[in-house]
């Protein structure tokens, strides 16, 4: 009789460790501005220019100013 896989293992301690959440990802998640963030990074990563990724950059300064971020982190944009 043959046996059955274990589908039920606990993942290892280097694959809980990659799921977590490190500084860079709570820093932006604290932004309010996460998803606008993702894709404005997807847009680089999948076009490796930056100029063709205006509209992304444009909806994260917009989602930036409105959660109040310029104030925040003393930053202009």
């Amino acid at each position: 009789m043959g046996r059955t896989p274990d589908t039920h293992k606990t993942p290892s301690r280097e694959q809980q460790d990659v799921d977590e959440p490190d500084e860079w990802d709570k820093r932006i998640f604290s932004t309010g501005c996460a998803e606008e963030n993702a894709k404005l990074t997807d847009c680089y990563f999948d076009k490796k220019d930056w100029r063709a990724c205006t509209a992304e950059m444009e909806s994260f300064r917009q989602c930036w100013r409105r959660k109040g971020n310029e104030e925040r982190t003393g930053s202009r944009s």
